[in-house]
């Protein structure tokens, strides 16, 4: 993981510097309980870096996988039988996520939390200087925000969170051709919301 992605990580206590200790699914055998203790290990650090940009808070964001761990943990079997295991962990993820900020009637942090800065040299790297004259004018954060929901996630999970695009199409369940065509389309709405010239 790259140190612009790091930043974006909660810092962690001494208490939680180890993975979760979720009991895996209890009528599971052996194999069931390593399937699921593999899974966490795989995607811990980015699934708390994204509850973290959302809730803007690392208990919020401990809380929150939490929460998805467990409830992954007791239907873990029927998991495994989706069609895409990682989809669906993924759907409980942002559904918690989701349920979270409702619970507390509380949007989004995505435009405060701080791990922005790592889409803005993403952005700035790809789109050259006109991000970096416009960004603190015209809210860059705020218009990633405001995207279309899988284009906002393609840009935060890309950009922010550091998953590839093949990555990225098994979390949402599409096909790689379709992730590169939310990014594009992204970034498109981006300039335009920005007043950027792309011609």
């Amino acid at each position: 993981m790259s140190t612009h992605r790091n930043r974006l990580l909660p810092a962690r206590r001494p208490d939680r510097a180890a993975l979760p200790e979720i009991v895996a699914p209890q009528e599971s055998g052996r194999r069931l309980a390593l399937t699921f203790q593999a899974f966490l290990a795989t995607h811990a650090r980015k699934w708390l870096a994204y509850a973290y940009l959302h809730t803007g808070s690392e208990d919020a964001a401990h809380e929150v996988t939490r929460a998805a761990y467990e409830q992954l943990g007791r239907v873990w079997p029927h998991a495994l039988r989706q069609a895409s295991v990682e989809a669906y962990a993924w759907a409980v993820l942002k559904e918690r996520v989701m349920e979270w900020l409702y619970d507390r009637q509380q949007p989004t942090a995505l435009t405060e939390t701080a791990a922005f800065a790592v889409v803005t040299h993403a952005l700035l790297r790809e789109c050259q200087q006109q991000f970096a004259m416009l960004e603190s004018q015209l809210g860059l954060y705020a218009a990633i925000s405001r995207l279309p929901e899988r284009q906002c996630d393609v840009i935060v999970l890309r950009h922010v969170i550091g998953y590839g695009d093949a990555q990225i199409a098994a979390l949402l369940g599409v096909d790689e051709v379709t992730v590169r065509s939310y990014a594009s389309r992204g970034k498109r709405k981006l300039a335009a919301a920005l007043g950027i010239d792309q011609g």
